[in-house]
């Protein structure tokens, strides 16, 4: 093998380096993205299961004649309430560690720290800052 054919393979190697190290922090950036995506599904399915939970108790109410159902239509309204108030504080709580991790991201690139910065913060008021 000659020199030039070495060195051209040691241009090849230096930028596959440089694009696989670019891709990764692509991936990470991603999987933070999908993080807060699930953890606002999540706040979702409680929500759902709340209200589902309220208006069961609030029907068994309204719909029925007897003291059993009044009973567990009192109880099913109140822990609908409060698997609401649970779930938005799980949310917040979250959703705080996730905008930690946000912030303690550090890219190993230019082009990466400057899409970074451009990118809108967790939890922000969805407007775009750039440096």
């Amino acid at each position: 093998m000659s020199d030039t054919d070495k060195e051209t393979i040691k241009k090849l190697k230096k930028k596959l380096r440089v694009q696989e190290q670019k891709n990764a922090e692509i991936r990470d950036h991603m999987a933070a993205e999908r993080t807060i995506f699930a953890n606002e599904r999540t706040l979702m399915a409680y929500l759902r299961t709340a209200m589902t939970i309220s208006v069961g108790g609030f029907v068994a109410i309204k719909l029925s004649d007897d003291l059993y159902l009044d009973i567990i239509g009192i109880i099913l309204i109140p822990i609908g309430i409060i698997l609401a108030i649970y779930s938005f504080v799980r949310y917040r709580h979250k959703q705080r560690i996730i905008e930690g991790h946000h912030q303690d991201y550090c890219p190993t690139s230019h082009e990466h720290e400057r899409a970074h910065n451009e990118l809108p913060q967790p939890g922000g008021n969805g407007k775009q800052t750039s440096v």
